[in-house]
């Protein structure tokens, strides 16, 4: 074994990365620095510092990155109206490349040999994870527990806990609980009776959003300001990236929108099945593709829709540091340059339906497309020319096959 002086461990405060964090200890014999990253998670930041005291680490880092996180992750993203697989809105996928990037940060900055992460040898978060420490610093070493130790159920896992005393919360014990990943833009659920997805997900899965159908009877209307591309203000109010995306989860929550009962295919080969919950987010791409849809030149908004596919998968397979896709990032950007405005929706019942769009930077004229006389000339006859020429290559096959 490579002999290691010091490790950063991603670290969540959670069972498996306490169990994690004594065995880094034990096994290289080195310090170890824990970095636990406030994405907007929650309740678990709280005692992370203490059980990491309780471990006898010296350098502690609980870094509030949720601003960075919506401005420099989130938001470019959503530019690009992102799903993976036509669906997923990569809550889980667009995190790991923030976290990578400050876990190479601490360890330049404190002299580290490694970095750790708590990632599985069947998920995805380990190509995550380590494909971004490749592309900014591949003179670090990665440390995947997983992948390494002897441990290799739930129970030897607990058993480890119990010898080394480290403390087992009572939900831990039994039956393996759901594997849970929140932070602001979304929470993902997998594991337990979702393993089988062929049984209904049971209604306490869901934690961010009411069931839509317990949601208000009466729709609520809220309008979001645009510029550039990005999200600037709700029903007239500008606000800061952290506190929109805030402020929407809010909204989308109270009235059901934004879940997702999905079967993936992960970049390493499997399927699996997971409940995600994203209503900021949701209530953004609705909004988003609604002001683009006045903004955008036709063949600018078709070419972004054909590489949008590619650039999720980047994402959701961990190369968000890859030149690829920098380069999409860039045109992506290039073409927000007039999508400012504002788009009115209708949030019920677990939807986030446009219902009206307006821009300075408007495309959409209203002359051309009259039923009634334009102030625009618009000779009709010119469509005949145009269809003739489109139809000139329709007409020469079907001459040749006779028809």
């Amino acid at each position: 074994m490579t002999k290691i002086e010091k490790i950063v461990l991603s670290y969540s405060g959670g069972l498996d990365t306490s169990i994690i964090l004594k065995w880094l200890q034990e096994t290289y014999g080195c310090e170890v620095v824990t970095f636990t990253a406030d994405l907007g998670q929650g309740e678990e930041l709280k005692p992370a510092r203490t059980k990491a005291e309780m471990s006898g680490v010296k350098d502690i880092r609980i870094v509030d990155l949720r601003e960075e996180f919506v401005r420099d992750f989130v938001f470019p993203m959503l530019r690009a109206n992102a799903l993976y697989e036509g669906q997923y809105l990569l809550g889980s996928s667009i995190a790991r490349p923030l976290i990578a990037k400050h876990l190479v940060g601490i360890a330049r900055e404190v002299s580290a040999d490694a970095v750790a992460h708590g990632a599985t040898g069947k998920g995805n978060d380990q190509l995550r994870f380590e494909l971004a420490v490749n592309a900014l610093d591949p003179s670090i070493k990665v440390i995947a527990p997983w992948r390494q130790w002897n441990i290799r159920s739930r129970m030897q896992l607990l058993e480890y806990a119990e010898k080394h005393h480290i403390p087992v919360p009572s939900d831990k014990r039994g039956e393996a609980p759901f594997s849970i990943d929140a932070n602001l833009l979304h929470t993902s659920t997998e594991g337990k009776i979702l393993e089988n997805p062929a049984e209904v997900a049971p209604d306490h899965v869901c934690q961010r959003t009411v069931d839509p159908v317990d949601a208000p009877d009466t729709p609520e209307i809220i309008t979001i300001g645009f510029e550039s591309g990005d999200p600037v203000s709700v029903n007239g109010k500008a606000m800061t990236p952290v506190a929109l995306l805030t402020e929407l989860n809010r909204l989308g929550s109270r009235h059901g929108v934004g879940r997702l009962d999905l079967v993936e295919n992960r970049f390493i080969g499997m399927k699996s099945r997971g409940i995600y919950e994203t209503p900021g987010g949701t209530i953004l791409l609705a909004a988003h593709r609604g002001i683009e849809s006045i903004t955008l030149d036709r063949a600018a908004a078709h070419l972004k829709d054909e590489i949008m596919p590619r650039y999720a998968e980047l994402i959701y397979n961990g190369f968000w540091f890859a030149p690829e896709r920098d380069m999409l990032q860039a045109l992506i950007d290039h073409s927000q340059a007039f999508v400012s405005g504002e788009v009115t929706l209708r949030l019920y019942k677990g939807s986030a339906s446009v219902i009206s769009r307006a821009s300075p930077c408007s495309l959409y004229s209203a002359d051309l497309v009259t039923f009634e006389e334009s102030a625009i000339t618009f000779d009709h006859h010119d469509a005949e020319g145009f269809i003739r020429l489109n139809g000139l290559r329709l007409r020469s096959l079907a001459a040749r096959n006779g028809r």
